[in-house]
């Protein structure tokens, strides 16, 4: 089965935040890769407001069957009423680097163990 890729896209209040946000996503293995880019500028619509603030992006590698997971685990972890979570098919790229966000979203054996265990 040929495997599909997204980037997802979040942005935060804090670089600590976005930190926190990125660490957990690849030790769950849910982005084989998290980059932090700020801080940024921006401008939207807010409970009828234009607001500006200085924010943190977090852009998330990942493959497009681990995004279910990698959105519920940015939801939790998320200081925002409706935080940004979107999704960018990634058409093209370079097949070792896909090939490598594919190994490293797979889940751990180690954890399948652990959750294994769990269950007994």
């Amino acid at each position: 089965m040929a495997h599909s890729y997204v980037q997802v896209t979040t942005t935060t209040d804090s670089r600590a935040e976005a930190a926190e946000l990125a660490k957990a996503a690849v030790a769950e293995r849910l982005a084989a890769c998290a980059q932090l880019v700020g801080p940024i500028a921006s401008t939207y619509w807010w409970e009828d407001e234009m607001e500006s603030a200085e924010e943190w992006m977090v852009l998330f590698k990942t493959s497009a069957d681990r995004f279910d997971e990698l959105a519920s685990l940015i939801t939790e972890g998320h200081s925002y009423d409706t935080p940004e979570i979107i999704a960018t098919p990634v058409v093209a790229g370079s097949m070792d680097y896909l090939a490598w966000v594919a190994e490293q979203t797979e889940p751990d054996e180690r954890d399948e163990a652990i959750a294994d265990d769990d269950q007994d």
